[in-house]
């Protein structure tokens, strides 16, 4: 599929003004019993907010969903935003408005968004970010419902700068634009991006290791790998994801970035290992050594290798060990 973005520093179609609740109620023919429960977390996000809550009110289908708005409690004014959209639509939007940081407790906004989440299956969006292909629901669930060992489905997205301009037409690299095996997902192998997935509301198990670590999507794509694999859609426009300093992953420095990676591949070896799965809980520690490897500075590994080859012991002992003596044959 081509791209619809055919300059790179244009700026992607905004969300389109949405339709009524009684226009999307009328369409549903009334009912209001989600089969998608669309989840988003905000924080400070008052400049960003709308277009996101423009892209969920904007999707057309034939079935209900709902929106359940999660906001750690900021102080920018987004919670009133929220307010003022909740107002106008009170059958779909649902917000769990934070009036201390939950966060900076220790708890996840997942833990507060489950018990209340009533559809078939979940979509996910951040609050920074937002979706312009009206028909992005409708395509995801469709496929769904036809492919039941499929288990959660994705897209590609457009990276823009905090005043809109296009930094990356396209996020995935082309290895990712794929469908993955659930073998693949369950060994962290899916990269799918947050702010496309749609999944089953499968019951995932009791796994307090996820609520320590800040990347939790990925913990999640390898739960999901329990239950199928995952398909990429070519058939969905590129949703928008915003690069900005307030942005929680976003903001980190590259090695921040493998540092958390490592930390949560490390609870994922932690849970795998708890629960006796001890094939890809060695999987998950060599990801975990890998990543920490990654953190070194390049200056210190340098040093380090210089040290170790001027110690000529060593390096005879590495390359016995790498490459062992044979006698000849007589």
């Amino acid at each position: 599929m081509t791209s619809p973005l055919t300059d790179r520093n244009r700026a992607p179609a905004r969300a389109v003004e949405p339709l009524s609740e009684q226009a999307l109620l009328a369409r549903w023919g009334g009912s209001t019993e989600p089969v998608v429960s669309i989840r988003c977390l905000t924080y400070n996000h008052a400049p960003f907010i709308e277009d996101a809550l423009k892209g969920f009110l904007m999707q057309r289908t034939d079935f209900p969903f709902e929106i359940i708005v999660h906001d750690d409690a900021s102080t920018d004014g987004t919670q009133e935003v929220i307010r003022r959209y909740q107002a106008c639509y009170p059958n779909l939007i649902r917000p769990i408005l934070q009036t201390e940081n939950q966060y900076a407790l220790g708890r996840k906004p997942w833990q507060a968004m489950d018990p209340v989440t009533r559809g078939r299956y979940i979509a996910v969006c951040e609050g920074d970010d937002y979706w312009i292909d009206p028909d992005k629901l409708q395509i995801q669930v469709d496929f769904l419902e036809r492919h039941p060992k499929v288990v959660v489905s994705g897209h590609d997205a457009v990276i823009v700068d905090a005043q809109g301009r296009v930094l990356t037409p396209l996020k995935l690299p082309k290895y990712a634009r794929r469908d993955f095996s659930a073998v693949e997902l369950e060994h962290g192998d899916g990269p799918l991006l947050t702010l496309s997935l749609v999944y089953r509301n499968v019951p995932l198990p009791w796994c307090p290791e996820r609520s320590l670590v800040r990347n939790g999507d990925r913990f999640l794509l390898v739960l999901l790998g329990a239950h199928g694999g995952s398909h990429h859609h070519l058939d969905v426009r590129p949703a928008v994801y915003r690069l900005h300093q307030g942005g929680v992953w976003s903001g980190l420095s590259r090695r921040q970035q493998h540092v958390e990676y490592a930390h949560t591949r490390c609870m994922i070896h932690r849970y795998f290992r708890r629960i006796g799965r001890e094939d890809l809980a060695r999987h998950f520690l060599d990801r975990c050594r890998d990543n920490y490897a990654l953190t070194i500075p390049f200056s210190r590994l340098l040093r380090v290798l210089v040290f170790r080859l001027a110690d000529w012991e060593w390096v005879r002992r590495w390359w016995r060990g790498f490459a062992p003596f044979r006698p000849p044959r007589p």
